[in-house]
């Protein structure tokens, strides 16, 4: 079976062949490329199995990522393992780490080349390159979702972040080649799109084009489906902010704003190369809000940042506790080799230990308080997941409803209501 992001896609062959798994660790579009990467190989003539070749697809975004991969490639010792992925790409050394593996990046269209070397005896070691991957084969994580990268790289500089390094500078899909992989989608029977990118809102800035042009052309594919918008960098949304509101209120858009927000600090927005201000974050939440107001709002924080002083970490936490946030991913600041913030003079673990702590419970405390209110609401959603409760479904806010029942609800619309609510997810019952 090919193993992506714990889900399993399998098939069968009446042709004994080489048996080769994907292990994906990372983002949406790391997931994108798990598809192609088993789309390809199963065009080839490989089959899906757990004993045979290895392919590990990496990321490399945080150092406790990276530490949990080196432990996996370490435990791997002896198997047949291709390396692919963020790590190479941005992390050359590690293919001297590991001389018995082979090694690609984000070019995923080099991993049949790749997988023929290691089933010879060979070694593959290529890292560089990488395009628009639209056209390419894939198999799906997931039937009911379909992902569909719109662009590679982006125009950021910040100051922490190595993914960059790995996925380079911009490079927009073109609009026709998106249209073409939504509707090759909705034939698959897809009802979800997610539009991933290393930054969405940056889409077409090198094309002549822009996020809300593409988002009207993607509603306008005749079909009963929705669309999830991935991460978009608040810079880039000022410059499109009336018009992006205006496509939204499409039915197919989910009412879901990933909008990273990193620090409620404007010196420590501007040390970290974010390039917008506070103000201007309150600025885009609050136009969002006043047009819908059951908008869920999924943004970032980094706590720890070098130049973050108990102020600083002061006026995150009461700004976080002002915008009120239905999501919160919170990490601790690590060093990234490469990265401008790796000169600076770094807090003491512990501080910055202590400082994720408050956070969490300030946003325990924040989602709860808003996951609350959805309780009695009765609507229409889409079960796009399993769980481990059940299923997990969600509705025009995306908003995640965590159903039990003994029959198969996967794939299914139904209508339901949330009955309790946890800060993480809601809970429901049919009806």
């Amino acid at each position: 079976m090919w193993v992506t992001a714990g889900v399993f896609l399998s098939w069968f062959s009446l042709v004994k062949m080489t048996e080769v798994c994907i292990e994906t660790y990372g983002c949406a579009m790391n997931k994108a490329d798990s598809e192609v990467l088993a789309g390809l190989l199963n065009e080839a003539g490989f089959v899906s199995g757990g004993d045979g070749i290895l392919v590990v697809n990496t990321c490399t975004v945080k150092t406790p990522t990276d530490i949990k991969i080196l432990r996996r490639l370490r435990s791997l010792k002896g198997r047949k393992v291709v390396v692919s992925g963020c790590m190479p790409a941005a992390n050359p050394s590690v293919v001297d780490m590991f001389p018995d593996f082979s090694f690609i990046g984000v070019n995923v269209e080099d991993i049949v080349d790749a997988v023929k070397a290691v089933e010879e005896g060979r070694r593959f070691v290529k890292i560089t390159g990488g395009g628009c991957v639209l056209r390419l084969p894939k198999l799906r994580i997931n039937p009911v979702v379909g992902i569909v990268p719109i662009a590679q790289g982006c125009v950021g500089d910040c100051s922490y972040c190595i993914t960059r390094v790995a996925r380079g500078c911009l490079v927009s899909y073109p609009m026709d080649l998106i249209f073409e992989a939504v509707r090759e989608a909705l034939c698959d029977g897809v009802s979800e799109i997610w539009l991933t990118a290393q930054d969405t809102g940056a889409y077409g800035l090198d094309l002549g084009g822009d996020l809300p042009s593409l988002l009207r052309g993607i509603c306008g594919i005749r079909g009963d489906f929705r669309v999830r918008v991935g991460m978009m960098n608040p810079v880039h949304v000022l410059d499109f902010l009336e018009e992006l509101i205006e496509v939204y209120d499409d039915v197919k858009i989910y009412k879901f704003l990933h909008l990273p927000l990193q620090s409620g600090d404007n010196n420590v927005l501007e040390d970290m190369g974010r390039k917008y201000s506070v103000q201007d974050f309150k600025k885009i939440v609050s136009r969002f809000r006043n047009r819908f107001p059951r908008l869920t709002i999924s943004t970032d924080v980094i706590v720890g940042f070098p130049s973050e002083d108990d102020e600083a970490f002061k006026n995150t936490l009461q700004f976080v506790e002002e915008i009120k946030p239905d999501i919160l991913n919170i990490s601790r600041f690590w060093v990234r080799p490469g990265t401008r913030a790796a000169g600076m003079k770094q807090l003491p673990g512990s501080v910055i230990k202590q400082r994720s702590g408050v956070m969490f419970d300030l946003f325990q405390r924040i989602g709860l308080e808003k996951n609350k209110k959805w309780i009695g609401w009765l609507g229409d959603v889409l079960v796009s997941e399993r769980a481990k409760q059940g299923f997990c479904a969600r509705n025009s806010s995306y908003k995640p409803i965590i159903l039990h029942s003994c029959e198969d609800l996967f794939g299914r619309s139904l209508r339901v209501e949330v009955t309790d609510a946890t800060y993480y997810d809601l809970r429901g019952i049919l009806i």
